[in-house]
């Protein structure tokens, strides 16, 4: 059984403008998903069908409910955090 361990980022405070930062990739790693399902044929639907490759969440980043931001809003929060616990700088 598949057992995730991400790598702990609590300890990393990040500065306002990278804060802004998560907003902005937020909305990339959307529009990058948004993409692939279009490219894989799925489109626009009220509710989420995968027979029929409709999802509610092929809209604008800012249309999306506050749920779904969260989830991206997420992905780029950690992977900033991550990449200054390695020791990386953004400059």
């Amino acid at each position: 059984m598949y057992n995730p361990k991400p790598i702990d980022t609590g300890d990393v405070v990040l500065s306002d403008d990278l804060l802004e930062l998560t907003e902005k990739i937020a909305q990339n790693v959307h529009d990058v998903w948004a993409a692939g399902r279009i490219e894989q044929g799925w489109t626009y639907g009220e509710e989420r069908n995968d027979a029929k490759k409709e999802t509610p969440c092929l809209v604008p980043y800012s249309e999306l409910p506050d749920n779904e931001k969260e989830y991206d809003r997420n992905t780029a929060l950690e992977t900033l955090k991550l990449i200054i616990k390695l020791g990386y700088k953004i400059v």
